[in-house]
């Protein structure tokens, strides 16, 4: 190509073979160091849109170090070296993707008419090199009829108004193949200031807009996600909350009388939030005077679940004030569970406590039992039979009875409190306690730090003396 002046300056002269080689060779070292680093595959879920989003966010980086390496290599051996990928052992499709990420040249002089290509410019084209370079005049027709106006207004710009060229468009080779081609070039003047020439450079950036485009796509498709967790996780909060006012504080229910029991409780939630799973109480006082409360945990995940505790405390309190028995309340509470459309497992512990006897009636299902502290000291209750609710739909659930005395303190809780081994410690704290708050409050004192992984549930039932 011949020498010319720029609409705008005089061609700078390219450094020298040293640099360039020293440029290569970082990059080259770098390409190196990223493939070290590369995120794998294998124990990536194939449907996870942040690895996605990493993958290809490293292979847009080391695609444009590929370019750039093979772009130094073109800069250094001048513009009728052979490709690389021809002289390097690699697979056909390695070559031609190589071919077509090279840069090829081009002029268009306008006043001789004369037309003048690089190699590479016709294979970036697809074009058979015996052919005769395009005018400006047929260029048009190698690129897609929606990006022809773009073309057209670059080029008149230039010519006309000697701005210079920088823009994309699509040509299609005569393999049918589509192709983006990034086009730069500047008119170039006469000594009169007139427009002789147009000389342009250009790209194949197809692969590179590939790797853009799943860039984009996976950083949206891990955005959605987002969205569509935290819509989750509000549904399932405001479910709770409708079902649980008290989910996210305390509950008390006073006792009256001696003999009567004095219930407090609260909800412990995570450090983290998660929708996976859901830990629930509850306590009803009967229109006899007997009181009904418990608590327990779901498996599930966002408002699935807060459907199923929902579902399972409207049963739970229908049945309490039909005086169903705790043991064939957990019984049908399981046939229920087990009879949804999205299966579900959960634990429970359901009480009845009859002041007038001091009688305490209880059934567990795969739930951590109660902790009786009298006097200063603290033991275990005999679990009756009971497996997780939804395990098998033919589980029948045992219970068993407890005679309190006043001033006794019971102590239910979920399995992501505290070992019991650690809650039965408490003993001489809790007897100390004037009300079943301030037993709540202890427990919370001693369990309550922070970092919990799961949510947890305390309930403390108290027989006034």
């Amino acid at each position: 190509m011949p020498p010319h002046v720029s609409a705008d300056r005089s061609a700078a002269q390219p450094p020298g073979p040293g640099p360039v080689d020293a440029l290569i060779t970082q990059t080259r070292r770098l390409k190196g160091d990223m493939d070290a680093v590369r995120p794998g595959t294998g124990s990536d879920h194939p449907e996870d849109p942040q690895g996605r989003w990493r993958r290809a966010l490293y292979d847009l980086a080391r695609h444009q170090l590929d370019d750039l390496d093979a772009h130094l290599a073109q800069l250094r051996d001048g513009p009728s070296s052979a490709p690389a990928a021809l002289t390097s052992p690699a697979t056909a499709a390695d070559r031609r993707e190589s071919l077509l990420s090279r840069v090829g040249s081009a002029e268009w002089n306008l006043l001789t008419d004369e037309v003048v290509w690089s190699e590479d410019l016709y294979r970036i084209l697809g074009r058979d090199p015996a052919a005769p370079p395009l005018t400006l005049d047929e260029l048009p027709s190698l690129v897609l009829e929606e990006d022809r106006p773009r073309l057209t207004s670059m080029v008149t710009d230039c010519l006309v108004d000697a701005r210079p060229i920088d823009g994309e468009f699509r040509v299609v080779r005569p393999d049918g193949e589509p192709r983006t081609v990034h086009m730069m070039g500047e008119p170039a003047l006469d000594p009169e200031g007139g427009t002789a020439s147009m000389w342009a450079v250009l790209r194949d950036v197809s692969a590179l807009r590939r790797s853009q485009r799943a860039v984009r796509e996976s950083r949206d498709s891990l955005q959605r996600q987002r969205r569509r967790a935290q819509t989750e996780q509000r549904l399932a909060v405001e479910l709770r909350e409708a079902v649980l006012p008290q989910g996210l504080g305390s509950l008390t229910l006073p006792g009256r009388g001696p003999g009567s029991v004095e219930l407090a409780a609260r909800r412990l939630p995570a450090a983290t939030a998660s929708l996976i799973g859901e830990d629930w109480y509850d306590a009803l006082e009967l229109p006899d005077g007997r009181t009904v409360f418990g608590l327990g945990d779901l498996t599930g995940q966002g408002p699935a679940v807060s459907s199923h505790t929902a579902m399972m405390l409207g049963a739970l309190r229908g049945m309490a004030m039909a005086g169903t028995e705790p043991g064939q309340l957990l019984t049908w509470l399981n046939q229920l569970l087990d009879g949804t459309v999205q299966p579900a497992l959960g634990s429970a512990l359901c009480c009845r406590y009859r002041p007038d006897t001091r009688t305490l009636t209880w059934a567990q299902a795969g739930h951590p039992v109660p902790l009786l502290f009298r006097a200063g000291t603290g033991r275990r209750l005999d679990a009756p039979e009971g497996v997780l609710l939804g395990a098998t739909s033919r589980a029948a659930y045992g219970q068993a009875e407890e005679t309190l005395e006043e001033g006794d303190v019971l102590l239910l809780h979920t399995e992501g409190l505290a070992p019991a081994d650690r809650l039965l410690g408490l003993a001489p704290r809790l007897d100390g306690a004037r009300t079943a708050q301030d037993c709540v409050r202890t427990v919370v004192e001693e369990c309550g730090e922070a970092g919990r992984d799961h949510d947890a549930c305390v309930l403390v039932a108290r027989v006034n003396r």
